[in-house]
């Protein structure tokens, strides 16, 4: 018979020989940099991803560089996890992996930009029918700076020794146009949806992890794009697809504790603030499409709700992101016959005074009747340039006090997602995701060089 200490020693012993599950943060992979040179344009585009597994970067409202300016965010299904968060340095190529899991949630990655921290979302069901029971939704806060330290040392600990949890979620709640930080980054903010989905088109499964899977991201592609299709059924298509109810959640990143912001009638979409002023959020009618109104603006504790821009019913906006402490960037699509009988392009609008200024177009023939032009947008933070892809996968520079447009590469498919390009926190660099090497098979990231005399 065990005697107390020994029997404690017994069962510390057995615990010690279980199985533990193995983790990937903190691993570390080879560099997958490159170059090439645009055929088009000369210019050299530096490659910073290539595995088949692609890699896609948050949208274009996030940061997407860490606080020391050295790493990019990106999610991806390396190793056939499933989508987790990764980290590729700029100059040195090299890649470490900082989620794990099944329930990582990798749509919505936040960085502080005055820390090292990654904020996700982690839990709620998970896909496939062999998946675990869902876990509690929570948000979560990671250690970057430890994680690359371990890594780069060849000593990972477990992901919890990296992780502070921030919040458990409310249950009734269901994610609906991500989340952003706070200026101050005292609080996140969290687009939501609760009751009964709407019926919807299907979603397919996502195995790349690359936000839309690509039978979903071509289908709405395609018939938005469609010109043979009606106004009035496009807008039918919309409405059915925009439909409410949503809002937004306050959560301090302190405390943990969860307050509504606001309730609306409609779909919640595309959640950012304002990176220079607190307080300020950004949101839009999501619809998949065009919207009757889509950008508008509410301040933290809920006041102040307003449309950002008023759009006009045959105005196709979409794609804003704030530029700058006082304007957002958006564009008006001309992807469409109808939609070329007024002025389209990518346009910015005072948060202030309400001034909107039309930055430019491009023509752009893409065949069979149909129309190209420019599609997602953003501005360099000292408010010189914008840069904007086109329905070709071609990325232009516009210089904002002249209007000038410079092609700075070409030929990046828009499939199987678009490039969402976005600026280096310096203004020098142009980030994308590609799928040029592919032929639109998978993502992969890109840099180019901002010239610095066009």
């Amino acid at each position: 018979m065990f005697t107390r200490p020994c029997l404690l020693l017994a069962i510390g012993v057995f615990t010690a020989l279980l199985p533990v599950a193995a983790s990937n943060v903190g691993k570390r992979y080879p560099s997958e940099k490159s170059s090439y040179v645009d055929p088009v344009t000369g210019r050299m585009v530096t490659v910073l991803t290539s595995d088949p597994s692609g890699s896609a970067k948050p949208y274009q409202t996030h940061t997407t560089w860490t606080a020391d300016g050295e790493w990019i965010i990106f999610r991806s299904s390396r190793g056939n996890q499933g989508p987790q968060a990764f980290l590729v340095h700029e100059t040195t190529g090299e890649i470490i992996q900082v989620t794990d899991g099944p329930a990582s949630g990798t749509g919505s990655l936040n960085l502080a930009r005055k820390t090292m921290s990654l904020y996700v979302m982690r839990g709620g069901p998970v896909r496939g029918p062999d998946g675990p029971a869902a876990a509690p939704r929570q948000l979560v806060e990671i250690d970057l700076k430890a994680v690359i330290a371990d890594a780069r040392a060849g000593s990972p600990r477990p992901p919890a020794a990296y992780e502070r949890v921030v919040a458990t979620l409310p249950a009734d709640l269901r994610d609906s146009g991500g989340f952003a930080l706070d200026a101050d980054e005292t609080r996140a903010y969290w687009g939501v949806a609760w009751g009964s989905p709407p019926s919807r088109a299907s979603r397919p499964a996502d195995p790349a992890g690359q936000g839309p899977a690509v039978g979903q991201r071509r289908q709405i592609d395609d018939a938005n794009t469609n010109p043979a299709e009606a106004r009035e059924a496009a807008r039918q298509r919309f409405a059915e697809g925009g439909r409410g109810p949503g809002g937004i959640r306050s959560i301090d990143l302190k405390t943990g504790a969860v307050t509504t912001v606001i309730d609306v009638d409609l779909r919640m979409g595309h959640v950012q603030t304002n990176p220079w002023v607190p307080g300020e959020i950004i949101y839009c009618h999501e619809t998949t499409g065009d919207a009757p109104q889509r950008i508008w603006t509410v301040k933290s504790d809920g006041s102040g709700n307003r449309p950002v821009y008023g759009e006009t019913p045959d105005e196709w906006v979409t794609h804003e992101t704030v530029s700058g402490p006082d304007e957002v960037m958006f564009n008006l699509m001309g992807h469409l016959p109808y939609l070329r009988e007024h002025p389209t392009g990518v346009a910015v609008v005072n948060l202030r005074t309400r001034a909107m200024t039309l930055l430019g177009q491009i023509e752009e023939d893409m065949g069979q009747g149909r129309l190209g032009g420019f599609w997602h947008c953003n501005g360099s933070p000292d408010g010189k340039w914008a840069v904007a892809d086109t329905f070709k996968g071609n990325v232009f520079l516009i210089r904002r006090d002249t209007g000038e447009r410079v092609l700075l590469t070409t030929d990046h498919k828009m499939r199987p997602d678009h490039t969402h390009p976005i600026f280096s926190p310096d203004g020098r660099r142009v980030l994308i995701q590609s799928g040029r090497l592919s032929d639109g098979q998978h993502l992969d990231l890109m840099t180019v060089e901002v010239p610095v005399n066009p």
